[in-house]
């Protein structure tokens, strides 16, 4: 598409856009003034879907009126509630129902499979993520680690493109995971990494991952809800992630996990919670567990149920548009601002995040001179972005509710800024 840089061309391409009504099923916060702002953080908190408050009334009502009887007599029952979401949780990730779950936050997630999927055995003892993983990851392996009373030092591989640029090709990834095989016994990477917005090749790090009998896990805090996923068909061993991001399901919300169906018996260690025994056999109390087949033998306790209503409003906006569409829109949305920031003087501003649409998502991170000072100016002038140290503004035009009207006007207030 032929790109221009003027107002009138981004009312064009929002006017030709199928999914622009989706705006309004959104609360857009307000800026001093009382004007929408633009709204370029769903990386990192989701809007709120207008139709949240009464899927979370409706529980209210239910609590209200019925007390404990509403595990079995609220418009929605809660002793199955989580199940409500499964199969549109699915269809956001590429799974098969057995094998996604609605349950706790994304680090106790990825705890619980670690602790299942991350057995070092012999040689095989070592763990490799990607540079500038999220903290909470980098913790959360280095712990695991220690667990099993091995030294970080020697079993963590960090895997960092060999030019020392923040992107690391795929091609790189392979040959380090081909060169490492003997040692590995779990690859864990970010499907989307939170500081570069660059999205990996899940598939072929993970075909790679098998050729040598190595585990292959995912966080999917910036992929799920932002990148057309197949978790199934790409054969991943499991993945976590968060609701609150691109999923909407507002602050802290409740977390997903996803388990392929092939380890659906799971026989090897687990961390087990009276949630994750059998549903014909949980209320007898029995002292022995006995799993559910597939991931929800992964749970530990009940769900939060007004957390899970807010997920299931959000995820009732997904099954009316669907990935594919989104991910179209987000194409047009961050080639579209990719191109303008194009036209601004290379010296003062860089994009890290890769120019190549398979590599990236609706994120696009910047480096840009003085970046806190334009960072806050940003904030000044009504545009919610994200900062990240040491020198990063990440923006996210989400298509679910940003527009290329949203862009231009970012595009415009910082090119003034610079």
């Amino acid at each position: 598409m032929e790109y221009q840089n003027t107002i009138e061309f981004a009312k064009q391409l929002d006017s030709q856009d199928e999914l622009r009504e989706y705006r309004n099923k959104f609360h857009i916060p307000l800026d001093k003034n009382g004007e929408e702002t633009i709204y370029f953080t769903g990386n990192s908190l989701g809007l709120q879907p207008k139709q949240t408050k009464d899927y979370i009334n409706q529980e209210l009502e239910d609590w209200a009126k019925y007390g404990v009887e509403g595990h079995f007599h609220a418009k929605n029952p809660w002793m199955p509630y989580h199940e409500i979401v499964t199969k549109k949780l699915a269809n956001v990730v590429g799974a098969l129902p057995n094998e996604v779950v609605a349950m706790n936050s994304l680090t106790v997630n990825l705890h619980l499979l670690m602790v299942s999927f991350f057995q070092p055995k012999g040689k095989k003892c070592k763990i490799m993520i990607a540079n500038n993983e999220f903290p909470s990851d980098i913790y959360a392996v280095k712990s695991q680690l220690k667990y099993h009373n091995l030294n970080i030092e020697d079993n963590l591989i960090i895997a960092k493109a060999k030019d020392g640029s923040d992107v690391i090709s795929t091609e790189e990834v392979l040959e380090l995971i081909n060169s490492n095989a003997d040692e590995l016994a779990l690859v864990m990477f970010a499907g989307v990494n939170y500081y570069t917005g660059q999205y990996f090749d899940m598939k072929r790090i993970t075909e790679e991952c098998h050729k040598h009998g190595i585990v292959a896990g995912f966080d999917l805090a910036h992929a799920a809800g932002n990148i057309d996923l197949q978790l199934h068909d790409w054969n991943v061993d499991f993945a976590v992630w968060c609701s609150y991001k691109y999923l909407n399901s507002g602050p802290g919300g409740i977390a997903g996990a996803f388990v392929h169906e092939k380890h659906k018996n799971h026989s090897g260690p687990r961390f087990e919670g009276w949630w994750g025994t059998k549903k014909e056999t949980r209320f007898l109390m029995k002292p022995d567990f006995e799993a559910i087949e597939g991931v929800e033998a992964w749970q530990l306790s009940n769900p939060p149920i007004f957390q899970l209503a807010a997920l299931n409003s959000s995820l009732d906006v997904f099954e009316e548009v669907g990935m594919k569409k989104l991910r179209d829109k987000s194409e047009k949305l961050t080639e579209y601002i990719l191109y303008l920031l194009g036209t601004l003087d290379k010296s003062n501003i860089n994009t890290i995040t890769p120019n190549n649409f398979e590599e990236r998502g609706c994120q696009i991170s910047i480096k840009v001179k003085k970046g806190k000072e334009i960072f806050n100016t940003l904030m000044e002038n009504g545009v919610i972005a994200d900062w990240r140290e040491p020198d990063v503004i990440r923006i996210a035009p989400v298509p679910l509710y940003n527009s290329f009207l949203d862009v231009y006007k970012f595009y415009n207030i910082i090119k003034n800024i610079i």
